[in-house]
């Protein structure tokens, strides 16, 4: 118990802070729970107008500072950012953008915020949905805050605060230039609130802001409101990675778990060596781990579920809830079970009852109402909804995952499971990184729930609980920019604020500022180096003469001796090729050199076949088996011939016993006259080489007694002088790299008429401004030459389709395309695509991604109407039909590229009107489900 003393000084600090910070005295009064120390030192830094970057673990809260942005733009009046435009202040209703990266996460936080200040205060503006749009709030994805910066959109009047949600998404090399292109266009009057992930260069990033936005607080917390204690499950047991938190700072892996895993894995060892013994043939022992209902059953009689388990596989996600509801795992009570079904019943209303089936409905239900359920991208975003809703309110107990799950929505849990530390990562199987496994681990612990959270590793015979230690606990994990100007952008800037202003915003991005920063160090290098090269320079001098000229001839000497051999090993290389092509079965040739070397009779030729020629042989030592260039330094030469049998099998050595003595039998040298050794006369005989040397030995600096001392320092600074030049190419490479890009793309751009010669956007240039996809001019070439013009809606959608779908997988066939007008115009959208691409290789740019047909046909069909079922079965999929998740997502894709050409000034109104006829086509069914209200 504190004293009166104590209680009246802690009294006059809050009052204190009341007076200093009333906005933030009103906003906490009414949270419900104190202010973390990080927090309020964000929330005090906002109040005093500055800028703020946030850094802290998922669950710590760090959107409270977010939301109390909101508060300050609600609130009004002076003590933050003035208002936007003309300097009206206060008197201007003053407005708050909270954007994040993904709709699911617009429209959870569009649900929160409505929650405390009502619908008629907040909007929501998505791909899909636009809310109140007008509202002082607005949640949005940050993809729509963009494109309205570009268009000078009348929504961004009375803007004071931009909230920015996950902006360590800025990495993503998809699509985080977004994040770039909003921090640098914002209006200078606008309040930047950012909030991060734990990232190990914070203050870097900081920096930057400070640069393009100005004053920036920077406020970091690695601390987690919710303990978090790591295990690995072994078999059947449990153990704690680390003994205490003191062993978990140094790594120290707990003793016990390292004596039982090397136990097991020499038991494994042990068993395998005697199984392979006399007799044996049997495989030894395999390691089985613990079943998935085993480990969820674990999980449930210690306590722990909720639970995530992640599984990097869709298809393994599915399976584990499929093990579960085979081995009878129920984790629900039947009031539990009642709900669930009244909840699920709720959401799928707008699902068409023949669709379900197809959708696996009711194997998911009875999963759901076991408590029991997957979670990834393949599945219906109604469905993942459904499961997001019940475990969030406790009622499904354990959900099986892909890592997507930890991107974003907010579904914490009392503990974590990692089926493996190696994931796919669309091109090989890669060992996750340590920001990946804590951003996974992240979600156990929720906080005014659990006293702490829980991650367990299941082991394997490959998993070393040393490589867990350090993921665990390693924290360098930077932010790096993948920022990159693109058409749509070169257009944008240039229209919005000229050439060159546009080359000096591109100067001021996060990924020039990383580079500019790279540079500095390496330009400290090449000073040192030069420095040093100077005094290497000294060390070589030489009183009889001029020692540089001297090493040169020295160097030139060492060269053209390289080059003459070169060019010998190649000519003999060139001769024994040309002689094994010329070899015929039956001749009796001499290998040289190698194990097989002797005396050998050709089986087969192997001729006419591609690469180098390689015949197979029969030696005289009774080995056949084919032989390479390789193994003569000199053309193999014909010294007789003997009959070959018609059939002979030369895997028989009955028979082979009997050729290789007809081998033997001939009475020639096994080795020959010489051993094919290579003379240096012709190296001797090279003009140029012989002038040099006579060049040296003439030379005054030939006859100094430190000749060779000399020639090992001016080697040192050649050495030196070469690597001083690549560090100066890195260096003109990285300064000002991205200004040399965007010129390239001025330059295509100007040369296809989209920019003028003049540098002003064309009609054609601002129709590309408008176009917000990948391959932004590929659609606007499609535009310009009528290409899509004269389709039906069902044709339309699938010719579109090409440009924005992306395989998960490489399929080596060209996937089929509908008869007629479809084949016709994807026919002529590669044709401007290779265009497109050689443009591009010929300026050094990234080239624009080849279209991909594999989503034609799903379209297509249904566009026109067709059953799901025979939409999904028509995917060009290398693991049958098309996941309903994947059908949805790459729809919505072609649906948005639709609405863009429905609106776009570049379009004829024929095509404009096909467009909308397109989307109301597609909008059926399961594409007519979107999750807000």
């Amino acid at each position: 118990m504190s004293s009166p003393a104590e209680r009246y000084a802690a009294a006059r600090r809050r009052a204190a802070q009341a007076s200093a910070f009333p906005a933030l005295d009103e906003f906490a009064r009414d949270l419900g729970f104190d202010l973390d120390d990080f927090q309020r030192e964000a929330c005090e830094a906002l109040e005093r107008g500055s800028g703020v970057l946030v850094c802290a673990p998922t669950g710590a809260g760090k959107t409270v500072v977010g939301e109390f942005a909101v508060h300050l733009a609600l609130r009004g009046g002076p003590g933050a950012a003035a208002a936007a435009d003309g300097g009206e202040g206060a008197t201007t209703r003053r407005k708050c953008f909270y954007t994040t990266p993904i709709k699911a996460l617009s429209n959870q936080k569009y649900h929160d915020l409505i929650d405390r200040y009502g619908a008629e205060q907040v909007g929501l503006l998505t791909g899909d949905n636009a809310i109140n749009g007008d509202a002082p709030v607005v949640v949005m994805t940050t993809e729509v805050l963009r494109n309205m910066l570009y268009a000078g959109s009348a929504t961004l009047k009375g803007l004071a605060y931009v909230v920015m949600d996950e902006v360590h998404y800025l990495a993503d090399r998809f699509r985080g230039g977004v994040w770039e292109e909003v921090i640098i266009h914002l209006p200078a009057s606008v309040t930047l609130v950012s909030l991060s992930a734990t990232v190990s260069n914070a203050e870097e990033f900081a920096d930057w802001l400070v640069t393009v936005r100005g004053e920036t607080a920077v406020v970091v917390s690695e601390h987690r409101p919710v303990p978090l204690w790591q295990h690995m499950l072994v078999g059947r047991r449990m153990f704690d990675l680390f003994h205490d938190a003191d062993a978990a700072r140094k790594h120290d892996v707990h003793p016990e778990l390292l004596r039982y895993t090397r136990d097991t894995v020499r038991r494994l060892e042990l068993g395998e060596g005697r199984s392979a013994g006399p007799g044996g043939g049997r495989r030894g022992p395999r390691w089985r781990g613990p079943m998935r209902p085993d480990i969820v059953d674990r999980l449930d009689r210690e306590g722990l579920l909720p639970a995530i388990l992640f599984i990097f596989s869709r298809a393994g996600c599915d399976a584990a809830v499929q093990q579960c509801l085979a081995a009878g795992l129920r984790l629900t009570s039947p009031e539990e079970r009642a709900e669930i079904r009244r909840v699920v019943e709720a959401r799928i209303t707008a699902i068409p009852g023949e669709d379900l089936s197809v959708l696996g409905y009711w194997e998911w239900l009875d999963g759901l109402e076991r408590g029991l359920a997957s979670h990834h991208a393949g599945m219906l975003p109604a469905f993942k909804e459904v499961v997001e809703e019940l475990f969030v309110r406790g009622l499904v107990k354990a959900v099986f995952a892909t890592e997507t799950l930890a991107l974003g929505i907010n579904m914490p849990a009392r503990c974590v499971v990692l089926e493996r530390l190696v994931k796919f990562n669309g091109e090989a199987h890669v060992d996750l990184t340590p920001g990946e496994y804590t951003q996974l681990t992240g979600r156990a612990g929720r906080r005014g729930i659990d006293v702490e959270g829980h991650a367990v590793v299941v082991w394997s015979p490959e998993t070393d609980p040393r490589h867990v230690a350090g993921l665990a606990s390693t924290r360098t994990y930077p932010l790096r920019s993948s920022f990159r100007p693109s058409y749509n952008m070169a257009v944008n800037l240039v229209g919005t604020v000229g050439a060159e202003p546009a080359r000096a915003l591109l100067e001021s991005s996060f990924a020039q500022f990383q580079a500019d920063r790279s540079v500095v160090g390496l330009a400290r290098q090449v000073q040192r180096n030069t420095e040093t090269i100077d005094a290497y320079g000294a060390e070589a001098a030489c009183h009889h003469g001029d020692f540089d000229e001297y090493f040169g001839l020295r160097v030139a000497i060492a060269d053209r001796e390289r080059a003459i051999a070169r060019q010998g090993q190649s000519q003999r290389k060139a001769a024994a090729v040309a002689s094994l092509e010329r070899l015929r079965v039956g001749d009796v040739i001499r290998v040289p050199s190698g194990r097989r070397a002797g005396l050998a009779v050709v089986l087969d030729p192997a001729t006419g076949g591609f690469g180098e020629p390689r015949p197979l042989v029969l030696t005289q030592d009774r080995w056949a088996g084919r032989v390479s260039p390789g193994d003569f330094t000199s053309p193999a030469e014909v010294l007789t011939r003997i009959r070959v049998p018609k059939h002979f099998n030369h895997r028989s050595p009955a028979a082979r016993r009997d050729l290789a003595a007809a081998v033997s039998g001939t009475g020639l040298d096994r080795h020959g006259g010489r051993r094919g050794g290579r003379s240096r006369q012709a190296v001797g005989e090279d003009h140029r080489l012989s002038q040099l040397r006579a060049e040296l030995r003439a030379h005054p600096c030939h006859a100094c007694p430190d000749r060779e001392e000399h020639a090992r320092w001016a080697e040192r600074r050649r050495r030196l002088e070469r690597d001083t030049e690549e560090l100066r190419q890195r260096v003109a490479g990285r300064t000002g790299s991205l200004a040399r890009t965007f010129d390239r793309i001025v330059a295509l751009l100007t040369a296809r008429g989209y920019l003028s010669a003049a540098g002003e956007v064309t009609d054609a240039g601002r129709m590309l401004g408008r176009i917000w996809t990948e391959a932004d001019l590929l659609v606007a070439e499609c535009l310009r030459r009528g290409v899509w013009d004269g389709l039906s809606p069902a044709e339309l959608a699938a010719a579109v389709s090409v440009v924005v779908f992306e395989a998960r997988r490489d399929v080596d066939e060209r996937a089929s395309l509908p008869r007629g007008a479809v084949g016709d115009a994807v026919d002529e959208t590669l044709k401007l695509w290779g265009d497109i691409e050689a443009d591009e290789a010929a300026r050094g740019l990234a080239v624009t991604r080849e279209p991909d047909l594999g989503f034609a046909w799903p379209i297509y069909r249904w566009a026109r109407g067709e059953a799901l079922a025979k939409v999904l079965a028509s995917g060009h999929q290398i693991d049958g039909e098309m996941p309903a998740g994947d059908f949805v997502r790459w729809a919505r894709q072609v649906v948005d590229l639709l609405g863009q050409l429905a609106d776009s000034g570049g379009a004829s109104a024929e095509l404009r009107g096909t467009a909308r006829q397109a989307i109301a086509a597609v909008n059926r069914g399961v594409l007519a489900y979107h999750a807000v209200a």
